[in-house]
């Protein structure tokens, strides 16, 4: 189905298999080739973004790309090379000098990935500005979303953005990224079956909206992708092209769908948290090496309670007002308890899904099933990449993990297979054996 999806959404002509509706995605260009050397000036000419271009990078990627693109697009009219600091964080106080610097600009061109296209994404936005993308690593799948991830007051947010005008990624250069981008692209991609599950499930027992229509986009790709992981971190560039192909689907997934819901559910909520509050101690690890070790965990999770013959049995939802504020600090806690607070189950909740789940729970345990990958399976694709599979390997203790596990379901109002367990009583039972 998906051989051709990318050039049949951006054509208008790719249908959404729930539907029969054509589907068309605000991105006007996205090229995948092995080398873009020489036609850098094309590719952003045909967009028509403007006169004055800022093109903005980091010192790495400025040497890895930013150059070659800033001399390719001053041909085109005036630009003003933007150079972030070393690991720009993606956050207010950041995009708020990123604004001031490309104030005189028509368009943002982003040299990067995940958070200097972040950043580009959401300045673009906020100015009513286009903006294009190059790619210098596979490390994750927003290129083409119209989200960013942006940390406001201290929490980690999905905030709207701009959808870029172009993307445009050689394949060459992905595949020369460092090993722990291209691992943590492959960790950002194996969280389509949890994320998928998690979705589904709030759909299914809390009647919120869902779309088969972004993981119809994944299917081609997923298997060989999974399974060739270890051809990927060896170079071959079809193996570059599979994930490639798999981040840019997966950010048009995310627009189709209305929201990061088809991408970032349970697993996020555990690598938000631990961004937000910080390991002690601990390493710095790249985004998607987080997604993979918390996608295992959450598959353990969702498997567990799959396995069970008689549905879970909920009760309203416990929140300990005094003691979210204490641990997040006033504003950050009060944030996240807004968003706990939204899905919260009251009594009268509790009994309706209790009711629900005594009817549905063979079907919907069936139907979850269908669409989930086992953690040993993902497991061992993050084996063959070299990939952490352990907290420990990204230098989490035990128990700040396991604390992870209980706190991820307070800072987001998404209703996940940690809710289910929390709320069932079973989440404390399984986090002991993690960590």
């Amino acid at each position: 189905m998906a051989s051709d999806a990318i050039s049949e959404l951006l054509a208008g002509t790719w249908r959404d298999p729930e539907t029969g509706m054509p589907v068309s995605v605000p991105v006007q260009s996205i090229v995948l080739a092995e080398s873009l050397a020489g036609i850098e000036t094309e590719l952003v000419g045909r967009l028509a973004l403007g006169r004055r271009f800022a093109v903005v990078s980091d010192p790495a990627t400025h040497d890895v790309l930013g150059a070659r693109v800033e001399t390719a697009v001053a041909s085109l009219g005036p630009i003003e090379p933007v150079r972030l600091p070393d690991r720009p964080h993606p956050d207010d106080a950041t995009a708020a000098k990123l604004r001031t610097a490309t104030a005189a600009a028509d368009a943002l061109i982003a040299v990067g990935s995940g958070t200097i296209n972040d950043l580009c994404k959401y300045v673009a936005a906020q100015d009513g500005k286009p903006y294009a993308v190059f790619g210098t690593a596979p490390s994750m799948n927003g290129y083409t979303s119209g989200n960013a991830a942006i940390t406001v007051a201290g929490l980690k947010k999905s905030l709207p953005a701009r959808a870029p005008a172009g993307v445009f990624l050689d394949l060459g250069v992905l595949a020369a990224a460092p090993a722990r981008m291209i691992r943590s692209g492959l960790g950002d991609s194996l969280c389509r079956p949890t994320a998928q599950a998690d979705w589904l499930l709030s759909h299914l027992l809390r009647g919120t909206a869902y779309r088969e229509a972004p993981f119809a986009l994944l299917a081609e790709d997923e298997s060989e992708l999974f399974d060739g992981a270890a051809a990927l971190m060896a170079g071959d560039l079809s193996a570059m092209r599979r994930l490639a192909r798999t981040l840019v689907l997966s950010g048009l997934g995310m627009g189709i769908g209305g929201g990061s819901y088809s991408a970032s559910q349970g697993e996020h909520l555990i690598s938000h948290y631990v961004e937000m509050v910080g390991a002690p101690g601990s390493k710095e690890s790249f985004h998607g090496e987080q997604i993979g070790v918390a996608t295992l965990t959450l598959a353990r999770l969702q498997e567990r309670i799959l396995a069970q013959d008689a549905a879970p049995v909920l009760q309203p939802t416990a929140i300990d007002v005094a003691d979210i504020l204490a641990h997040f600090g006033p504003e950050t806690g009060t944030a996240c308890l807004r968003e706990f607070e939204a899905k919260a189950l009251s009594p009268a909740d509790a009994d309706s899904l209790n009711a629900r789940l005594a009817r549905q729970w063979p079907a919907l345990r069936r139907r979850i099933g269908d669409i989930h990958r086992s953690s040993a399976s993902l497991a061992r694709t993050l084996a063959a990449a070299g990939a952490p599979t352990r907290p420990a390997e990204l230098g989490w203790p035990p128990e700040f993990y396991r604390t992870a596990l209980r706190r991820a379901r307070q800072i987001r109002s998404r209703y996940t297979f940690l809710d289910l367990a929390g709320d069932a009583g079973l989440l404390n039972a399984f986090i002991a054996g993690e960590g």
